[in-house]
């Protein structure tokens, strides 16, 4: 394993991302249709936060079984802005930053990606994911 390989080599380059005027219920449809659990939000080029699956599950009724579940998703959905539910508090890289400092920010934070910018603009993203695909790579 190379000690010094930079995160820009496992990133995602082409990152799908929100604007933060969008609605939380486009939000829940990228999610599923692009299979991702982490979507930054941006303002113009400028990343302003992330927002993960997990954030729309927190405050919807996403994971319950009921005949009339988009209803009530639509409704919990329209009670509250992206900007109110998305992480502002962001440790973001960039893309010269070593694979091994980004796993040890993952390890040691509660999240599972990380914005890879070039000051406040967004050019990548990194994840758990695509860190596990790195090591198994190694072997």
């Amino acid at each position: 394993m190379k000690k010094r390989t930079p995160v820009s080599t496992i990133m995602t380059k082409d990152v799908i991302t929100l604007n933060h005027s969008d609605t939380l219920e486009n939000a829940e449809l990228l999610f599923k249709k692009h299979k991702i659990r982490h979507i930054p939000v941006v303002s113009g080029d400028n990343i302003i936060g992330m927002l993960s699956y997990t954030d729309l599950l927190r405050i919807s009724f996403a994971d319950a079984v009921y005949e009339d579940e988009q209803e009530i998703d639509t409704v919990v959905y329209n009670m509250f802005t992206i900007e109110q539910v998305m992480a502002k508090n962001l440790i973001s890289v960039n893309a010269d930053t070593t694979i091994k400092e980004v796993a040890e920010i993952l390890a040691k934070k509660e999240f599972h990606a990380l914005p890879v910018t070039d000051g406040n603009k967004l050019v990548g993203i990194v994840t758990t994911t695509d860190l596990i695909n790195y090591l198994i790579e190694q072997f």
